[in-house]
Protein backbone atom coordinates (compact mmCIF):
# COMPACT_ATOMS: atom_id res chain seq x y z
CA UNK A 1 0.00 0.00 0.00
CA UNK A 2 1.38 3.42 -1.02
CA UNK A 3 -0.63 6.05 0.84
CA UNK A 4 -0.38 9.81 0.35
CA UNK A 5 -1.47 11.98 3.27
CA UNK A 6 -2.11 15.71 3.42
CA UNK A 7 0.28 16.58 6.27
CA UNK A 8 0.16 20.40 6.19
CA UNK A 9 -1.86 20.63 9.43
CA UNK A 10 0.12 17.82 11.08
CA UNK A 11 3.35 19.78 10.74
CA UNK A 12 2.02 23.30 11.27
CA UNK A 13 -1.22 23.45 13.25
CA UNK A 14 -1.45 23.45 17.06
CA UNK A 15 -5.21 22.89 17.36
CA UNK A 16 -7.94 20.53 16.17
CA UNK A 17 -6.99 19.86 12.54
CA UNK A 18 -3.36 19.44 13.50
CA UNK A 19 -4.19 17.09 16.36
CA UNK A 20 -6.37 14.95 14.10
CA UNK A 21 -3.73 14.79 11.36
CA UNK A 22 -1.00 13.79 13.82
CA UNK A 23 -3.34 11.21 15.39
CA UNK A 24 -4.04 9.54 12.04
CA UNK A 25 -0.45 9.59 10.79
CA UNK A 26 1.04 8.35 14.08
CA UNK A 27 -1.70 5.72 14.43
CA UNK A 28 -1.17 4.33 10.94
CA UNK A 29 2.57 4.10 11.52
CA UNK A 30 2.10 2.39 14.88
CA UNK A 31 -0.57 -0.13 13.84
CA UNK A 32 0.12 -0.64 10.12
CA UNK A 33 3.86 -0.06 9.68
CA UNK A 34 4.16 -2.26 6.58
CA UNK A 35 2.47 0.24 4.27
CA UNK A 36 4.42 3.13 2.76
CA UNK A 37 3.32 6.63 3.72
CA UNK A 38 4.09 9.84 1.83
CA UNK A 39 3.50 13.02 3.84
CA UNK A 40 2.82 16.08 1.68
CA UNK A 41 3.28 19.49 3.29
CA UNK A 42 4.34 22.93 2.01
CA UNK A 43 6.45 23.51 5.11
CA UNK A 44 7.49 21.97 8.43
CA UNK A 45 7.32 23.77 11.78
CA UNK A 46 10.07 23.05 14.28
CA UNK A 47 7.42 22.37 16.92
CA UNK A 48 6.10 19.29 15.12
CA UNK A 49 9.02 18.18 12.97
CA UNK A 50 9.47 15.03 15.09
CA UNK A 51 5.87 14.18 15.99
CA UNK A 52 6.24 10.66 14.55
CA UNK A 53 9.08 8.15 15.00
CA UNK A 54 11.65 7.90 12.23
CA UNK A 55 10.80 5.11 9.81
CA UNK A 56 11.93 3.88 6.42
CA UNK A 57 8.24 3.54 5.57
CA UNK A 58 7.70 7.32 5.67
CA UNK A 59 8.77 9.87 3.09
CA UNK A 60 8.32 13.61 3.65
CA UNK A 61 7.43 15.50 0.46
CA UNK A 62 7.78 19.30 0.31
CA UNK A 63 7.68 21.57 -2.76
CA UNK A 64 10.95 21.93 -4.66
CA UNK A 65 12.44 24.37 -7.18
CA UNK A 66 9.95 27.05 -8.32
CA UNK A 67 7.10 25.45 -6.37
CA UNK A 68 8.69 26.68 -3.13
CA UNK A 69 7.68 30.22 -4.09
CA UNK A 70 4.00 29.24 -4.39
CA UNK A 71 3.45 26.40 -1.90
CA UNK A 72 -0.31 27.01 -1.66
CA UNK A 73 -0.63 26.57 -5.44
CA UNK A 74 1.44 23.37 -5.26
CA UNK A 75 -0.75 21.90 -2.53
CA UNK A 76 -4.01 22.66 -4.33
CA UNK A 77 -3.14 22.31 -8.02
CA UNK A 78 0.32 20.75 -8.31
CA UNK A 79 0.14 17.48 -6.41
CA UNK A 80 -1.26 15.35 -9.24
CA UNK A 81 2.08 14.82 -10.98
CA UNK A 82 3.93 14.22 -7.72
CA UNK A 83 1.39 11.61 -6.64
CA UNK A 84 1.52 9.88 -9.99
CA UNK A 85 5.32 9.86 -10.12
CA UNK A 86 5.44 8.48 -6.59
CA UNK A 87 3.11 5.62 -7.46
CA UNK A 88 0.59 6.73 -4.83
CA UNK A 89 -2.43 4.43 -4.79
CA UNK A 90 -4.62 6.39 -2.38
CA UNK A 91 -4.58 9.99 -1.17
CA UNK A 92 -6.25 11.07 2.08
CA UNK A 93 -7.07 14.73 2.63
CA UNK A 94 -7.02 14.93 6.41
CA UNK A 95 -8.42 18.44 6.75
CA UNK A 96 -11.56 19.05 4.68
CA UNK A 97 -10.01 19.35 1.23
CA UNK A 98 -8.54 17.48 -1.72
CA UNK A 99 -6.17 18.75 -4.43
CA UNK A 100 -7.75 19.67 -7.74
CA UNK A 101 -7.63 17.25 -10.70
CA UNK A 102 -6.03 14.22 -9.09
CA UNK A 103 -5.50 11.33 -11.53
CA UNK A 104 -8.60 9.07 -11.69
CA UNK A 105 -6.51 6.00 -10.89
CA UNK A 106 -5.69 7.35 -7.42
CA UNK A 107 -8.35 6.57 -4.84
CA UNK A 108 -9.41 9.64 -2.87
CA UNK A 109 -10.51 9.95 0.76
CA UNK A 110 -11.32 13.15 2.62
CA UNK A 111 -12.05 13.75 6.28
CA UNK A 112 -14.67 16.44 6.92
CA UNK A 113 -14.52 17.76 10.46
CA UNK A 114 -17.54 20.05 10.54
CA UNK A 115 -19.69 22.41 8.47
CA UNK A 116 -19.92 25.09 11.12
CA UNK A 117 -19.39 27.81 8.53
CA UNK A 118 -22.74 26.83 6.99
CA UNK A 119 -24.64 26.51 10.27
CA UNK A 120 -23.19 29.70 11.77
CA UNK A 121 -22.25 31.93 8.81
CA UNK A 122 -22.14 35.02 11.03
CA UNK A 123 -18.95 33.68 12.61
CA UNK A 124 -17.02 33.78 9.33
CA UNK A 125 -15.96 36.40 6.81
CA UNK A 126 -17.90 36.18 3.51
CA UNK A 127 -14.76 35.39 1.50
CA UNK A 128 -13.86 32.57 3.89
CA UNK A 129 -17.35 31.09 3.59
CA UNK A 130 -17.13 31.10 -0.20
CA UNK A 131 -13.71 29.46 -0.12
CA UNK A 132 -14.81 26.80 2.36
CA UNK A 133 -17.98 26.08 0.37
CA UNK A 134 -15.90 25.46 -2.73
CA UNK A 135 -13.19 23.39 -1.06
CA UNK A 136 -15.43 21.25 1.14
CA UNK A 137 -18.06 20.68 -1.52
CA UNK A 138 -15.48 19.81 -4.17
CA UNK A 139 -13.74 17.37 -1.83
CA UNK A 140 -16.99 15.63 -0.87
CA UNK A 141 -18.01 15.21 -4.51
CA UNK A 142 -14.59 14.04 -5.70
CA UNK A 143 -13.84 11.62 -2.87
CA UNK A 144 -14.41 7.91 -3.28
CA UNK A 145 -15.18 7.95 0.44
CA UNK A 146 -15.85 10.75 2.92
CA UNK A 147 -14.90 10.26 6.57
CA UNK A 148 -17.03 12.25 9.01
CA UNK A 149 -15.62 12.60 12.50
CA UNK A 150 -19.07 12.41 14.09
CA UNK A 151 -22.61 11.38 13.26
CA UNK A 152 -23.55 15.07 13.49
CA UNK A 153 -21.02 15.91 10.77
CA UNK A 154 -22.22 13.01 8.60
CA UNK A 155 -25.78 14.24 8.70
CA UNK A 156 -24.63 17.76 7.82
CA UNK A 157 -22.64 16.46 4.83
CA UNK A 158 -25.65 14.53 3.56
CA UNK A 159 -27.99 17.47 4.12
CA UNK A 160 -25.93 20.37 2.80
CA UNK A 161 -23.94 18.67 0.02
CA UNK A 162 -26.43 15.95 -0.96
CA UNK A 163 -23.77 13.23 -0.68
CA UNK A 164 -25.25 9.69 -0.69
CA UNK A 165 -25.20 8.24 2.86
CA UNK A 166 -23.31 5.16 1.64
CA UNK A 167 -20.40 7.42 0.61
CA UNK A 168 -19.97 8.83 4.13
CA UNK A 169 -18.51 6.81 6.99
CA UNK A 170 -18.32 7.96 10.60
CA UNK A 171 -14.92 7.23 12.12
CA UNK A 172 -14.19 8.86 15.45
CA UNK A 173 -10.80 10.04 16.56
CA UNK A 174 -8.98 9.74 19.85
CA UNK A 175 -7.09 12.41 21.68
CA UNK A 176 -3.31 12.36 21.88
CA UNK A 177 -2.07 9.17 23.54
CA UNK A 178 -0.17 11.33 26.02
CA UNK A 179 -3.51 11.71 27.85
CA UNK A 180 -4.02 7.95 28.29
CA UNK A 181 -1.84 7.57 31.39
CA UNK A 182 -2.31 9.21 34.77
CA UNK A 183 0.83 11.00 35.90
CA UNK A 184 2.67 10.55 39.20
CA UNK A 185 1.86 13.12 41.86
CA UNK A 186 5.33 14.64 41.69
CA UNK A 187 5.00 15.35 37.96
CA UNK A 188 1.62 16.99 38.44
CA UNK A 189 3.01 19.12 41.24
CA UNK A 190 5.95 20.25 39.09
CA UNK A 191 3.55 21.44 36.38
CA UNK A 192 1.34 23.11 38.99
CA UNK A 193 4.31 25.09 40.28
CA UNK A 194 5.57 25.87 36.77
CA UNK A 195 2.33 27.63 35.86
CA UNK A 196 1.35 28.84 39.36
CA UNK A 197 -1.95 26.98 39.25
CA UNK A 198 -4.42 27.11 42.16
CA UNK A 199 -5.10 24.05 44.30
CA UNK A 200 -8.52 23.47 42.72
CA UNK A 201 -9.96 24.95 39.54
CA UNK A 202 -12.41 24.62 36.69
CA UNK A 203 -10.58 24.01 33.41
CA UNK A 204 -11.88 25.20 30.03
CA UNK A 205 -9.84 24.51 26.88
CA UNK A 206 -10.49 26.05 23.48
CA UNK A 207 -9.92 29.16 21.38
CA UNK A 208 -11.44 32.21 23.05
CA UNK A 209 -14.22 32.93 20.54
CA UNK A 210 -18.03 33.31 20.62
CA UNK A 211 -18.76 29.78 19.38
CA UNK A 212 -16.75 28.31 22.25
CA UNK A 213 -19.08 30.21 24.59
CA UNK A 214 -16.69 30.93 27.48
CA UNK A 215 -18.78 33.93 28.58
CA UNK A 216 -21.65 31.51 29.22
CA UNK A 217 -19.40 29.58 31.60
CA UNK A 218 -18.41 32.75 33.46
CA UNK A 219 -22.04 33.80 33.86
CA UNK A 220 -23.02 30.39 35.25
CA UNK A 221 -19.96 30.27 37.50
CA UNK A 222 -20.80 33.65 39.06
CA UNK A 223 -24.46 32.66 39.49
CA UNK A 224 -23.36 29.45 41.20
CA UNK A 225 -21.33 31.43 43.72
CA UNK A 226 -18.26 29.29 43.08
CA UNK A 227 -15.72 32.07 42.51
CA UNK A 228 -14.31 32.10 46.06
CA UNK A 229 -13.60 28.36 46.14
CA UNK A 230 -13.13 27.32 42.51
CA UNK A 231 -11.20 29.60 40.11
CA UNK A 232 -11.49 29.21 36.34
CA UNK A 233 -8.49 28.46 34.12
CA UNK A 234 -8.81 29.14 30.39
CA UNK A 235 -6.38 27.65 27.89
CA UNK A 236 -6.76 28.80 24.30
CA UNK A 237 -5.72 31.28 21.67
CA UNK A 238 -7.17 34.73 22.30
CA UNK A 239 -9.35 36.63 19.84
CA UNK A 240 -11.26 39.91 20.19
CA UNK A 241 -13.84 37.93 22.18
CA UNK A 242 -11.45 37.92 25.13
CA UNK A 243 -12.29 41.58 25.69
CA UNK A 244 -15.91 40.58 26.42
CA UNK A 245 -14.69 38.04 28.96
CA UNK A 246 -12.42 40.58 30.62
CA UNK A 247 -15.23 43.16 30.79
CA UNK A 248 -17.46 40.63 32.56
CA UNK A 249 -14.64 39.67 34.92
CA UNK A 250 -14.01 43.33 35.83
CA UNK A 251 -17.72 44.00 36.28
CA UNK A 252 -18.06 41.16 38.78
CA UNK A 253 -14.69 41.81 40.46
CA UNK A 254 -13.34 38.29 40.00
CA UNK A 255 -10.12 39.13 38.20
CA UNK A 256 -8.01 37.28 40.75
CA UNK A 257 -10.14 34.14 40.23
CA UNK A 258 -9.78 33.81 36.44
CA UNK A 259 -6.55 32.73 34.77
CA UNK A 260 -5.84 33.04 31.05
CA UNK A 261 -2.98 30.79 30.07
CA UNK A 262 -0.79 31.18 26.97
CA UNK A 263 0.11 28.40 24.55
CA UNK A 264 0.90 25.31 26.61
CA UNK A 265 3.32 22.67 25.29
CA UNK A 266 1.52 19.40 24.66
CA UNK A 267 3.63 17.54 27.19
CA UNK A 268 2.34 19.76 30.03
CA UNK A 269 -1.36 19.56 29.15
CA UNK A 270 -2.14 16.14 30.72
CA UNK A 271 -0.96 17.33 34.13
CA UNK A 272 -3.06 20.51 33.86
CA UNK A 273 -6.12 18.41 33.02
CA UNK A 274 -5.43 15.92 35.82
CA UNK A 275 -5.02 18.71 38.37
CA UNK A 276 -8.42 20.19 37.46
CA UNK A 277 -11.45 19.69 39.71
CA UNK A 278 -13.96 20.10 36.87
CA UNK A 279 -13.71 20.34 33.11
CA UNK A 280 -16.32 22.51 31.41
CA UNK A 281 -16.77 22.64 27.63
CA UNK A 282 -19.62 25.13 27.01
CA UNK A 283 -19.28 25.27 23.23
CA UNK A 284 -22.34 25.91 21.07
CA UNK A 285 -21.34 23.64 18.20
CA UNK A 286 -18.36 21.44 17.24
CA UNK A 287 -17.42 18.77 14.76
CA UNK A 288 -16.58 16.48 17.66
CA UNK A 289 -14.94 17.96 20.77
CA UNK A 290 -11.58 16.34 21.46
CA UNK A 291 -11.08 18.26 24.75
CA UNK A 292 -13.96 16.20 26.17
CA UNK A 293 -11.97 13.01 25.50
CA UNK A 294 -8.85 14.58 26.96
CA UNK A 295 -10.74 15.28 30.17
CA UNK A 296 -12.39 11.83 30.34
CA UNK A 297 -8.96 10.21 29.99
CA UNK A 298 -7.66 12.50 32.73
CA UNK A 299 -10.15 11.42 35.39
CA UNK A 300 -11.92 14.77 35.54
CA UNK A 301 -15.71 15.17 35.73
CA UNK A 302 -16.98 16.76 32.50
CA UNK A 303 -19.82 19.22 31.95
CA UNK A 304 -20.59 20.15 28.36
CA UNK A 305 -23.43 21.35 26.15
CA UNK A 306 -26.59 19.74 24.88
CA UNK A 307 -27.04 19.39 21.13
CA UNK A 308 -24.39 19.15 18.42
CA UNK A 309 -22.06 16.16 18.78
CA UNK A 310 -21.13 16.42 22.46
CA UNK A 311 -23.02 13.36 23.65
CA UNK A 312 -21.19 11.30 21.00
CA UNK A 313 -17.98 12.00 22.91
CA UNK A 314 -19.25 12.14 26.48
CA UNK A 315 -22.24 9.75 26.44
CA UNK A 316 -23.40 8.94 30.00
CA UNK A 317 -20.08 9.95 31.52
CA UNK A 318 -20.73 13.69 31.21
CA UNK A 319 -23.39 16.16 32.36
CA UNK A 320 -25.12 18.41 29.83
CA UNK A 321 -26.57 21.92 29.98
CA UNK A 322 -28.14 24.01 27.23
CA UNK A 323 -25.49 26.41 25.86
CA UNK A 324 -27.87 29.37 26.29
CA UNK A 325 -29.09 28.61 29.81
CA UNK A 326 -26.64 29.81 32.48
CA UNK A 327 -29.01 28.82 35.30
CA UNK A 328 -28.94 25.20 34.15
CA UNK A 329 -25.17 25.22 33.88
CA UNK A 330 -24.85 26.88 37.28
CA UNK A 331 -26.92 24.08 38.82
CA UNK A 332 -24.65 21.44 37.28
CA UNK A 333 -21.51 23.26 38.40
CA UNK A 334 -22.69 23.15 42.01
CA UNK A 335 -23.83 19.55 41.68
CA UNK A 336 -20.56 18.30 40.16
CA UNK A 337 -18.50 20.32 42.64
CA UNK A 338 -20.19 19.22 45.87
CA UNK A 339 -21.58 15.72 45.27
CA UNK A 340 -18.63 13.36 45.76
CA UNK A 341 -20.59 10.22 44.91
CA UNK A 342 -21.60 11.78 41.60
CA UNK A 343 -18.04 12.86 40.92
CA UNK A 344 -16.71 9.35 41.55
CA UNK A 345 -19.33 7.86 39.24
CA UNK A 346 -18.56 10.37 36.47
CA UNK A 347 -14.84 9.65 36.72
CA UNK A 348 -15.39 5.89 36.55
CA UNK A 349 -17.72 6.18 33.57
CA UNK A 350 -15.32 8.62 31.94
CA UNK A 351 -12.46 6.15 31.92
CA UNK A 352 -14.71 3.50 30.36
CA UNK A 353 -16.09 5.90 27.75
CA UNK A 354 -12.60 7.02 26.75
CA UNK A 355 -11.58 3.48 25.85
CA UNK A 356 -14.13 3.42 23.01
CA UNK A 357 -11.99 5.85 21.00
CA UNK A 358 -8.63 4.12 21.21
CA UNK A 359 -6.64 3.94 17.94
CA UNK A 360 -6.82 0.14 18.02
CA UNK A 361 -10.42 0.65 16.91
CA UNK A 362 -10.43 3.95 15.02
CA UNK A 363 -7.18 3.57 13.08
CA UNK A 364 -8.22 0.04 12.15
CA UNK A 365 -11.42 1.48 10.67
CA UNK A 366 -9.41 3.94 8.57
CA UNK A 367 -7.01 1.23 7.38
CA UNK A 368 -9.89 -1.06 6.49
CA UNK A 369 -11.51 1.74 4.51
CA UNK A 370 -8.24 2.18 2.55
CA UNK A 371 -8.01 -1.57 1.91
CA UNK A 372 -11.62 -1.83 0.73
CA UNK A 373 -11.18 1.02 -1.73
CA UNK A 374 -7.99 -0.44 -3.16
CA UNK A 375 -9.46 -3.91 -3.47
CA UNK A 376 -12.40 -2.44 -5.34
CA UNK A 377 -10.04 -0.95 -7.91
Amino acid sequence: MRIGLDAKRAFNNTSGLGNYSRFVISGLLAHYPVAQYFLFTPKVSEIFQNFYPASDQVKLITPTTWRQAVPAWWRTFGLGNDLQQGGIQLYHGLSNELPVALPPAIKKVVTIHDLIFIRYPELYQPIDRLLYHYKFGYACRQADKVIAISEQTKQDIIHYYKIPPANVEVIYQDCNAIFHQLLPTEIRQQVKQKYSLPDTYILCVGTLEPRKNQLHLLRAWVQAGLAPELPVVFIGRATAYKQELEAFIDQHQVKDKVIFMPYIPTEDLPAIYQLAYLFVYPSIFEGFGIPILEALNSGVPVITSTGSCFAEAGSEAALYAAPDNPEELAHLLVKASHNQALRDDMIRKGFEQAKLFRPEKTITQIHNLYADLLLAK
